[in-house]
């Protein structure tokens, strides 16, 4: 875990919080152990108030920390006691959750997208975040922000050809982002009815901003293009959106487009760019 070092983490943990019910250094390893499996801590955190509590205020950072570090260590840079806007629960659910799509009760949000049914939420198998790729879904004057994207995540629709990308991603430091004073400078209100699904909080939409720059982020994403690119973000600086996906044949397979570091998952080589995270624990960072 680098400069986090769990050893010293370990002893950092206060032995005043404990109940007698919850030893938060036993509790601490045991997840180490298991190399803090998503499902297994959230199982843990639905047994009682206590181990909820405890969760929220300690066992989520450490999972983000544990099983995204280059990601985090950027998320974090020159943030107060490494605290995390929007709260660790809801990063650690944006890292391994596909929050999918329920916009039926507020359709007009969604105004490049009219969907036959909601797609469900769900795990994702692995996720890979870039930095890079944030940059193809600023506004040219908004470039200076950091913004990680996921890779889209494919969801069929109506049970025909139309394949649905949903993405996700975070911004650092959203509070003081170009793109955050780009929103209120344009006096851009929230969208009615749609919700942040991982904070709750209300979002703008990017598409009645005129801040996506269509072009490049359909390119990283693999869209069709023509205006098929929409996402919101939130207070906390949470970004959900979809597109449509281009149909690939199977020669088209083997042409994937590398970030400009080059490497696909985190790792010593890659920069830290590219966060590879699986949820099911193998080949994770």
């Amino acid at each position: 875990m680098g400069e986090w070092g769990s050893s010293s983490q370990v002893m950092r943990l206060s032995e005043s919080a404990n109940s007698g019910l919850v030893n938060e250094r036993v509790l601490f390893l045991v997840f180490e152990h298991v190399k803090w499996d998503i499902r297994t801590l959230c199982c843990v955190a639905a047994v009682s108030w206590k181990l909820r509590a405890l969760a929220k205020r300690l066992l989520w950072r450490e999972l983000c920390i544990s099983r995204a570090p280059r990601m985090i260590a950027a998320l974090t840079e020159g943030a107060t006691n490494s605290r995390i806007i929007g709260g660790w629960p809801a990063l650690a659910k944006l890292l391994f959750f596909c929050g999918g799509c329920d916009f039926e009760s507020a359709s007009a949000a969604v105004r490049q997208f009219r969907l036959g049914r909601p797609l469900r939420g769900h795990f994702t198998g692995e996720s890979r975040f870039s930095k890079t790729s944030g940059r193809s879904f600023l506004a040219r004057s908004c470039r200076g922000d950091v913004l990680y994207v996921s890779d889209p995540c494919e969801h069929a629709e109506g049970g025909g050809n139309d394949v649905v990308g949903i993405y996700r991603g975070v911004f650092r430091s959203f509070f003081k982002s170009r793109t955050r004073e780009r929103l209120i400078a344009r006096q851009i209100g929230f969208e009615e009815g749609v919700r942040c699904p991982y904070c709750a909080a209300r979002v703008w939409s990017m598409t009645a901003a005129r801040l996506i720059p269509q072009r490049t982020a359909a390119r990283k994403l693999g869209s069709s293009g023509d205006g098929a690119v929409e996402y919101f973000v939130c207070l906390n600086g949470h970004l959900h959106g979809l597109c449509w996906l281009v149909h690939l044949s199977s020669d088209d397979g083997g042409d994937e487009e590398e970030d400009d570091d080059g490497s696909f998952c985190s790792g010593d080589e890659d920069g830290g760019d590219r966060n590879c995270i699986n949820s099911a624990n193998n080949g994770n960072n």
